[in-house]
């Protein structure tokens, strides 16, 4: 299954400047997706991140894998919605986060998630980006779901 962004953004809440999933490439809800991320010049953190060597944030790729994790989580398949308005998904731990190389500007990232646990309360994920078929990043995520306070 594919997604163009007016799908994606009916499915996750994020909105510019921290959607960071341009298209879905392939997803098996509950289970797997691979997306992509066009990264541009004019992106809002490459003003600060730096302004002689723009490089995109490692943690701003660990959010990329998160908000694909989400998109394919959260599929009507899948049964796993948080309830709208009154529960949100949180990105809660990150393990064995590894970046390999610099995101640049012109970069398309890809991503890639697989779920290992998918819970009512708590998922966990394996999540890996790449550039030109080199990975870049990888980690292991968990993210939860929790009521709004």
């Amino acid at each position: 299954m594919q997604l163009d962004i007016k799908s994606i953004l009916e499915r996750l809440p994020h909105r510019y400047p921290m959607l960071l999933i341009d298209r879905v490439l392939e997803m098996v809800p509950g289970k797997s997706i691979k997306a992509l991320k066009n990264v541009s010049i004019n992106e809002p953190f490459f003003v600060g991140h730096f302004p002689h060597h723009p490089v995109m944030p490692g943690v701003l790729i660990l959010e990329a894998m998160a908000q694909a994790a989400a998109i394919f989580s959260f599929a009507e398949e899948t049964g796993l919605k948080p309830k709208d308005q009154e529960s949100v998904y949180y990105f809660v731990g990150i393990d064995g986060a590894r970046f390999r190389k610099p995101v640049l500007p012109g970069d398309q990232l890809h991503i890639e998630v697989v779920a290992e646990r998918l819970g009512s309360k708590i998922c966990k994920y394996q999540g890996r980006a790449f550039v030109d078929g080199q990975e870049v990043a990888e980690a292991k995520l968990m993210c939860a779901i929790r009521p709004v306070e």
